[in-house]
């Protein structure tokens, strides 16, 4: 079968009026075009956005558009200063008018920061941009989507007084502390640590928020290994690994053996992620039925992985949850292979 044309893809895609149907050509035409002729394909998405039928693809089109479009190209400035107008297109536009105008579009972004008419997540969008952008804390200790953010969360008096000074670079975030044993491994633990380190810092170059670092391994804060320390006696290699690389948001997304992402507890977490299984944090008491020497150090989708707390080695069981007891199996003989698992398929 023949090659589709642009041609033939654009026309396609502008009449159609089917939303599955629709997802599969705007996805063909960028796959098959958005590298070689990136202009013209931006054409097409950007009048779909203006005029398509299929009202919610055009929101859904601007984060296609930004991601095509190249850094400070300024033509697109033009429809990125229209899109933040629309309603529905003003969170996402927000992103595309940095990219295309810099700084030049901070006075824009402050102005819809400060507008009291606007749905308070679009505010927040735009704080959160241009913090990221200016390298200004003004998304300190906030959650990272800014849809999330409450009224009072939006710092306007200090970004106001930004504006005033100039628009000064601010000097970010330091990144979480790390351990020189990822970087110089000697023992088995650190070998297969910096192996999964060198994995997480490939997805942080693709995406990190300073404020809300993840995919970190980092140097565990004294006081949480002084207050696990107080509630359990961790099988050293686990306790050590917890010390030295506490995992720090981080999640494994390999689909084919995780679903739905195993999440890896760190050291800041670990007493608080005992909730709903060996606690019952409403009722401020522990669950009865569980097993008391488990000590849940990872999930995925709910289904709690654990280290029993009386070998050595910390082996690793795992069960189903919402089936009304719990059936705990083998998962892994030690937690160096359980480690070990989790790197090879990070």
């Amino acid at each position: 079968m023949a090659k589709a044309t642009l041609q033939d893809l654009s026309t396609q895609l502008l009449n159609e009026s089917d939303g599955n149907k629709f997802a599969k050509l705007k996805d063909k035409l960028i796959k098959q075009y958005g590298a070689t002729d990136t202009t013209q394909v931006l054409d097409v998405l950007t009048t779909y956005t203006r005029e398509g039928k299929l009202l919610h693809w055009r929101n859904f089109l601007m984060t296609d558009i930004i991601r095509l479009v190249p850094q400070n190209d300024r033509q697109y400035a033009a429809f990125f200063e229209w899109a933040v107008t629309v309603p529905k297109l003003t969170y996402w536009a927000i992103d595309g008018l940095l990219k295309t105008k810099g700084k030049q579009s901070y006075d824009q972004l402050i102005a819809l920061a400060t507008n009291e008419q606007l749905p308070v997540d679009n505010r927040a969008k735009a704080i959160k941009s241009l913090a990221l952008h200016s390298q200004q804390p003004f998304d300190r200790q906030l959650p990272a989507d800014p849809g999330y953010w409450k009224i009072t969360d939006l710092r306007l008096e200090e970004i106001l007084t930004w504006q005033k000074n100039g628009y000064q670079t601010g000097a970010g975030y330091a990144p979480p502390a790390t351990h020189p044993a990822l970087k110089q491994p000697l023992t088995t633990l650190d070998t297969i640590a910096a192996k999964l380190e060198k994995k997480l810092q490939q997805r942080r170059a693709s995406h990190q928020d300073p404020s809300n670092p993840s995919d970190w391994l980092i140097v565990a804060a004294d006081s949480d290994i002084q207050a696990i320390d107080s509630k359990w006696q961790l099988p050293v290699t686990y306790r050590t690994f917890l010390q030295h690389f506490s995992p720090l948001r981080v999640m494994i997304d390999n689909g084919d053996v995780f679903p739905a992402g195993l999440d890896l507890y760190g050291a800041a977490d670990l007493i608080k992620r005992q909730d709903g299984y060996a606690y019952n944090s409403v009722k401020q008491e522990k669950i009865l039925d569980w097993p008391e020497n488990y000590l849940v150090i990872a999930d995925a989708g709910g289904d709690p992985f654990c280290i029993d707390l009386t070998t050595e080695q910390g082996v690793i069981y795992t069960s189903m949850h919402g089936m009304g007891t719990w059936e705990f199996e083998l998962y892994a003989a030690s937690f160096l292979e359980f480690l070990r698992e989790l790197e090879q398929n990070a």
